[in-house]
């Protein structure tokens, strides 16, 4: 491999108190004459060596709306001077611990064949840790010590403010760094609630936990999460610490749970499920989910999608245990189906209209299906699962074949098709013929359904509700009034129906 003689030391300064400096770190420096810093905005860089030159890229941050723009712009300068002569780059805490630059700096060094070195500091996270299990703040009594090892997870700031869902375990403790800013707390927070309730406590971290008059135990305080911007105390040594959820609220959590349940010391009955002996359940449980949205029943809702999230997990489980697939590739795949089918969203197609959305989801999918290695389809209603109710499959079916070409001018062409079969129902001349024409009847009004964009198993549900609820408030008058249902007549039926509807 060809090397050079020039030696590019890439140098930690620690967490932001010149004390903890590393005596490597002291040592080099001293023995240095000029360094380049990454920020000269840094507590330790008043207790560096006095004879050093100090050169910093601070005018690039003043001036830069990107950080990707302005750690290009470190990253070349920093390559170019090593390519001349020795070089010391100097950063905040550890260089390998939540530098963008240093680990772009290391690619290109390799590259350009420049020998390196590393002068390790202590990085934000000791003291961060340290400070919060030696607060004497209030409420400290119930955070617990920190130990990184028990799964802690790292993340920068801007990272987590430029996503909509936090990618975090909330089963395990997490620590935020360079909480730098009042903004960049407020993305942050905006994210987090996604995942963590409103009110959640979370811990704030100023200075690094740094040492001091206050002392580090005294930089640690408390707020609720949904309050996490309403202060300005925010710089770049700012961290906040999210502890650990008290409860499984986390999706490998869950996972964990099933797999118990399914191990050799687990349940019995779980143990003995299948991908078949799952199906009614699953369906059974689909059907109560439904249930509760046309119940507007939120309560019942959270804790429908709960079984069906288990049902969707146990199959995984079933499948990861006989080596079919896992977990990973289930979410793989639809995570990249979904950016896929979505090129105005991940790409850079362009969109006028819903219209426009649905003709490129359909051209792609036919795409999918056509490189996928599958059967091809002989039909144009191909591809309509057999296990739906047979109202959602009527609608499925007048759609494909409406897609197709097979379709009425208008919603008269629809309506005055209904009337007609409906004719036939009444003229039919035996009961196996009605059955028949009466299934005629209701494939048609699915078409009608579809022709108005009106799902029809929705329509019929809440039909049905609405029918369960005004027949019991009409049981409810029968019974305030002393009356048999039974021994009424039609007219008086109707008449009690007729109130219910106009108490409505």
């Amino acid at each position: 491999m060809i090397t050079t003689n020039k030696m590019l030391t890439i140098l930690g300064l620690g967490p932001g108190d010149p004390q903890l400096l590393t005596r490597e770190a002291w040592d080099t420096l001293s023995a240095a004459s000029e360094v380049t810093l990454r920020t000269r905005k840094h507590p330790t860089i008043p207790g560096l060596p006095g004879h050093l030159i100090l050169h910093d890229f601070d005018e690039l941050y003043e001036r830069g709306d990107d950080f990707a723009d302005v750690y290009a712009h470190i990253t070349e300068a920093i390559i170019a001077a090593a390519q001349q002569g020795d070089v010391i780059y100097a950063v905040p805490g550890h260089p390998l611990v939540g530098e963008a630059t240093v680990h772009a700096i290391l690619r290109r060094a390799r590259a350009s064949h420049i020998e390196t070195r590393i002068v390790a500091g202590l990085s934000f996270i000791e003291p961060v840790i340290q400070a919060i299990a030696t607060s004497r703040r209030p409420h400290a009594a119930a955070l617990k010590s920190v130990d990184p090892l028990d799964g802690l997870q790292v993340c920068d700031a801007l990272e987590l403010a430029a996503l909509h869902h936090p990618s975090i375990n909330p089963d395990k403790p997490a620590l935020v760094a360079q909480l730098y800013s009042r903004a960049v707390a407020s993305d942050v927070k905006l994210t987090l609630m996604n995942q963590y309730p409103p009110e959640y406590k979370v811990w704030v971290v100023r200075g690094g936990g740094e040492r001091g008059s206050r002392g580090a135990e005294e930089s640690c305080s408390a707020t609720q999460l949904h309050l996490l911007d309403h202060s300005d105390s925010f710089d770049p040594l700012t961290s906040l610490y999210i502890p650990a959820l008290p409860a499984v609220g986390g999706f490998e959590g869950l996972q964990e749970t099933v797999a118990y349940l399914r191990a050799p010391n687990g349940c019995p009955w779980d143990r003995e499920q299948t991908h078949e002996t799952l199906r009614k359940e699953l369906l059974e449980e689909v059907y109560e989910v439904l249930a509760a949205i046309d119940e507007g029943d939120l309560v019942g809702l959270q804790e429908e999608l709960g079984d069906v999230l288990l049902n969707v997990i146990m199959l995984v489980q079933i499948a990861s245990e006989a080596e079919q697939f896992r977990m990973i590739d289930v979410i793989g795949e639809i995570d990249a189906k979904l950016k896929r089918r979505h090129p105005h969203v991940f790409g850079d197609v362009v969109v006028n209209s819903v219209g426009d959305v649905l003709t490129n989801w359909n051209v792609i999918k036919q795409q999918e299906h056509d490189n996928g290695g599958k059967p091809a389809r002989e039909s144009a209603i191909d591809g309509i699962p057999p296990a739906l109710p047979a109202l959602a499959q009527a609608q499925k079916l007048a759609h494909k074949a409406e897609r197709a070409g097979f379709r009425f001018d208008n919603h008269e062409q629809r309506l005055a098709k209904s009337h007609e079969e409906l004719d036939e129902v009444i003229t039919a001349r035996d009961n196996e013929h009605r059955k028949e024409e009466l299934g005629d009847l209701l494939f048609t009004i699915a078409d009608v359904a579809d022709g108005y964009h009106i799902d029809i198993e929705t329509a019929l549900r809440e039909a049905n509700l609405k029918f369960s609820r005004r027949f019991r408030a009409m049981e409810n008058i029968v019974r305030s009034r002393n009356l048999d249902m039974a021994a009424m007549n039609g007219a008086e039926l109707q008449a009690v129906w007729q109130e219910v509807k106009q108490g409505e």
